[in-house]
């Protein structure tokens, strides 16, 4: 079960550990506060969860280090 656990929280996004490391809170809890706001509202947190996903990717390429100038 650790296994799955950790492949899945590899290969994912990554953006409910990020929202856990800003605001302090678990990241289990986010994740299920999502799923469950998911289902309440109709699938409204996919978006926005689909959304911060976009931007921590941009942020991530943004940041990203160039050493010459044919890295671009």
């Amino acid at each position: 079960m650790k296994r799955l656990q950790y492949f899945i929280e590899s290969q994912a996004f990554g953006v409910c550990t990020m929202l856990g490391d800003k605001l302090g809170i678990a990241t289990s809890s986010i994740r299920l506060s999502f799923i469950y706001l998911s289902f309440l509202t109709m699938g409204s947190p996919v978006l926005i969860y689909l959304m911060l996903a976009f931007w921590l990717n941009v942020h991530k390429h943004w940041r990203r280090e160039r050493s010459t100038i044919w890295d671009l």
